[in-house]
């Protein structure tokens, strides 16, 4: 069978080069084209364009780029309609891609269905109207997300199991054989404990985040390694800067073998928070906003939700600590931290951890997926 790929950032190209090694298992036949990235090519997608073409964040980059983002989208309509694939699977990103998914519906060329639902949960609500109307299987990374399509808008969804979950699985799995080059390569003393920073992936939140993380992480730096997490994407030069005058270390592009040997860490929201729980690392959740004051007003009329990083959300109760906005300061920080570092809190936030792993369940997301998809093309026929 064809199928159209559309993951237009760089975890969605990973995630989305997954879901397609577990459909080759499932259909030898598989043929893939996609907007995406290396991973899929790897895969053996043919590469239409780039996501490092198509993805822009922030009213401001959006409106500069407008007209190139009007032509990929429509570049990418007129690609599907000319190849005709069986199945469009759109990954993450609703912004793209449920403009995709409306134009393909409405010409009835093939089902959509969606790998990783759109956060709809936390903002932009309205969308599951397009959900409803354009998308014919939706697939959830994210237990608690059934309740919400299916008990608060009654779509029906597949929760398939956590692909973060699946990763660091895997990699705790030969962590053993890479430990002692994960310390040499980097350089690190293997008698001192690590005292992780993971301070955001983009620059706009490393820039607000490291400085305070550093400054607090300067008081135990005489009985831990202090090592920063930089980013995919980000070059080496962009964290000097910061890093001058503070004892601390950095490390590039190894994220999950810092966390496999961190004795604690201070996290920036996002995925980051659900790694570290899967790896068992008590952390202090922090994140920088503008306006902080006014920010933390509007928290509860802006977001859906009671909290913000994934670990709470999937628990439905606050097993660590949240330092967002007007409650981000250097003294909260330095307070939370000593407690996951000597307190109990570091026992029941372990605790809490085991509950968060439990409900995230065993599935191998892209292949429960993968199985989920071709049963369906294989058994419905069709229709608009």
């Amino acid at each position: 069978m064809k199928y159209y790929l559309i993951a237009v950032e760089a975890s969605g190209d990973l995630h989305a080069s997954h879901l397609m090694w577990a459909l080759k298992k499932e259909d030898s036949e598989a043929q893939f084209r996609c907007f995406g990235g290396d991973f899929m090519a790897a895969a053996g997608g043919t590469l239409v364009k780039h996501y490092r073409e198509l993805a822009y964040m922030g009213i401001g980059p959006v409106l500069r780029h407008l007209p190139t983002i009007l032509g990929n989208m429509r570049m990418c309509k007129e690609d599907i309609r000319q190849w005709q694939p069986d199945v469009l699977i759109l990954v993450d990103y609703p912004g793209f891609n449920l403009k995709i998914a409306k134009y393909v519906k409405r010409h009835a060329i093939c089902p959509v269905h969606y790998y990783i639902a759109p956060k709809i949960w936390a903002w932009k609500e309205f969308r599951i109207k397009n959900i409803k109307r354009d998308v014919d299987e939706l697939y959830s990374i994210l237990p608690f997300e059934v309740d919400f399509f299916e008990g608060k808008h009654h779509y029906s969804i597949h929760y398939v199991g956590n692909p973060t979950n699946d990763e660091v699985r895997a990699f705790l799995s030969t962590w053993h054989m890479e430990r002692d080059s994960f310390y040499r390569h980097n350089t690190l003393p293997e008698n001192r404990p690590l005292l992780a920073l993971l301070c955001g992936s983009r620059r706009q939140e490393i820039k607000g985040n490291l400085p305070t993380m550093l400054r607090v992480a300067d008081k135990y730096a005489d009985r831990y390694t202090v090592v920063v997490a930089g980013a995919p994407g980000i070059e080496r030069e962009y964290y000097q800067p910061f890093l001058e005058g503070h004892r601390a270390k950095l490390v590039t592009g190894q994220t999950y073998g810092l966390l496999a040997e961190a004795r604690a860490a201070l996290v920036t929201s996002g995925t980051a928070t659900l790694e570290a729980a899967l790896f068992r690392v008590p952390q202090v959740v922090c994140y920088q906003t503008p306006m902080p004051r006014l920010y933390g007003w509007l928290k509860g009329i802006v977001l859906k939700v009671k909290y913000v990083s994934l670990v709470n959300l999937i628990a439905d109760r606050e097993v660590v600590t949240e330092l967002v906005a007007n409650l981000f300061s250097e003294e909260n920080v330095e307070r939370e931290l000593e407690n996951i570092l000597y307190g109990s809190e570091r026992q029941q936030m372990m605790e809490g951890y085991e509950e968060v792993r439990r409900r995230l369940g065993i599935n191998i997301a892209p292949d429960e997926t993968a199985r989920l998809i071709v049963n369906s093309l294989t058994t419905t026929n069709y229709s608009n």
